[in-house]
């Protein structure tokens, strides 16, 4: 049965595990084909058997979105095997959360280059092919960290804040014909406390997910919602948390 997103062609980040994983997941089975872009090749290559198996099309691009060129090259594989790109799903992200007062440089700089840098280049990459297209849809997966400052989140949440501004400045120089959304997740059920090193802020994350979080198929359904949209609709932010979450 044909949906909203039959064809549509998606690129998504992040895509080996949570979030980016429940996005591919999700849309496949609306339809949309999928690009899948991350670090991990092994896993990866699974959730592109696993959308082929269900009769879904993938392909899988190894991509590290520190790197621009990894960027420009998951836009360019799309425009390769499936003729063009339909929206970018800038997802990926890591959390080495600690206080600032711990002058973790290499976790700062890791938030830097990842959760901001990397959905610059992944803009970088599509927009010219969106602009020749005269059609497109940017989505990017910010937080609700921004949104309220609390303390070990002050780098994470800068970087995510710096990505709600990039989001909003676009929207206004964009013409509209490239959409443009922000998605700011609040506490979700993923593999994100295990990456932080401080036991005792990791302890603590892990146990607002264990107690009150939403699954990542919550967040996948919101991207497609903001991307099923006619093409005279922008979705332009939104906020999406556990019920419970302050």
């Amino acid at each position: 049965m044909e949906t909203k997103l039959t064809g549509k062609v998606v690129a998504v980040t992040g895509a080996s595990s949570g979030i980016g994983k429940a996005i591919a997941l999700v849309l496949a089975k609306q339809g949309a084909k999928l690009v899948l872009g991350a670090r991990r090749a092994d896993q990866l290559e699974k959730i592109e058997a696993e959308i082929q198996t269900a009769g879904g099309e993938a392909i899988s691009v190894v991509t590290d979105v520190s790197v621009r060129t990894d960027l420009l090259n998951l836009v360019q594989q799309s425009c390769d095997h499936f003729g063009r790109l339909d929206v970018i799903v800038n997802n990926a992200g890591v959390a080495p959360l600690s206080r600032i007062d711990a002058v973790d440089v290499a976790g700062w700089e890791a938030m830097i280059d990842i959760n901001l840098k990397g959905v610059l280049y992944g803009m970088a990459a599509a927009i010219p092919v969106f602009q020749k297209q005269q059609s497109g849809h940017i989505v990017n997966i910010i937080s609700t960290s921004g949104l309220k400052i609390s303390p070990t989140m002050g780098v994470y949440a800068a970087t995510k804040n710096a990505v709600r501004t990039v989001t909003e400045a676009f929207r206004q120089e964009s013409d509209g014909k490239i959409r443009i959304t922000g998605i700011s997740p609040g506490v979700v059920n993923t593999e994100l406390a295990q990456s932080i090193r401080d036991s005792k802020t990791r302890d603590s994350i892990q146990s607002f997910m264990d107690t009150m979080s939403i699954s990542p198929e919550s967040i996948a359904h919101t991207v497609a919602f903001a991307i099923s949209q006619p093409a005279d609709v922008e979705i332009g932010d939104i906020t999406i948390r556990p019920s419970v979450q302050n």
